[in-house]
């Protein structure tokens, strides 16, 4: 589960979240669930919304109504983060088809309301999280309305979402070409099917994967700054061309942030 979005300035104690994998069953659709929460009495900060793939289903329990955020390429920013305490699920482009009916390529880059997409179970979800009484309940019944609502048969062909989990892996194909050669199509076919399912290039997709491969890295309480050239990057130089694009922050800074986040349990 990729980190959504950071502060823009340390706060005075560290934003604190637990994440999950999702269920074996889910997650060709859920990537997994995040609890978060800032602390009490800290003013609203303005906030970094990182580089993802997948969309994220955000649900706050401050009054906030629930969104879904869309992929997007470099980080976007906020005045404030309109999100103190609740819920983030991670959605392939598979899971967001088959949960909302809706294509994860018109998310790609934007906002929109939960309940534009899911109706009155929007509400009912928010709800009962907000009643249950430990994130390990949340988490429990985020699984069970997750698995009730799904369609699978509304997600896209198998052959892109196969190609959209290679290039999130580590090991993931060196080029498009060779993705495609994989696949046994040809290199357009791969490209128009991206644009047509995420709504972005294999490569933007493949280099977004990198940025969260780093990100995860760093969130290791005994990483270290360099580990991260080995997520994909060819030298210490593309490592911080690509973060400085990607999230308009040095390396350095953007390592420190992610350090600096409290790990909640149960």
């Amino acid at each position: 589960m990729a980190i959504h979005s950071l502060p823009t300035q340390q706060q005075a104690e560290p934003y604190q979240m637990i994440t999950r994998l999702s269920p074996p069953h889910l997650r060709p659709y859920v990537l997994g669930w995040a609890g978060f929460r800032t602390q009490a009495g800290e003013p609203a900060q303005p906030s970094r919304m990182l580089p993802l793939n997948a969309a994220t289903l955000i649900i706050d329990f401050t009054g906030m109504g629930p969104i879904i955020t869309g992929p997007r390429v470099t980080a976007t920013f906020s005045a404030h983060t309109p999100w103190r305490h609740g819920v983030a699920v991670g959605l392939t482009p598979a899971g967001m088809s088959a949960l909302t009916g809706t294509p994860i390529r018109e998310v790609a880059g934007t906002t929109a309301r939960l309940e534009d997409l899911l109706g009155t179970r929007a509400e009912e979800l928010t709800d009962r999280l907000i009643s249950s009484m430990s994130w390990t309940d949340r988490f429990s019944l985020l699984g069970e309305r997750l698995t009730a609502w799904l369609r699978p048969d509304a997600g896209p062909n198998d052959l892109i979402m196969h190609a959209w989990w290679r290039l999130q892996q580590p090991t993931g194909p060196p080029t498009i070409g060779s993705l495609a050669g994989e696949l046994g199509v040809s290199r357009r076919h791969v490209e128009i099917g991206f644009r047509r399912v995420v709504g972005m290039s294999p490569k933007t997709v493949a280099r977004i994967a990198r940025f969260q491969r780093t990100v995860d890295t760093w969130r290791r309480p005994s990483a270290t700054l360099s580990e991260a050239v080995a997520c994909g990057y060819a030298d210490q130089p593309h490592l911080t061309r690509e973060i400085r694009a990607m999230a308009q922050m040095t390396p350095k800074q953007l390592f420190a942030f992610v350090q600096y986040t409290d790990r909640l349990t149960g």
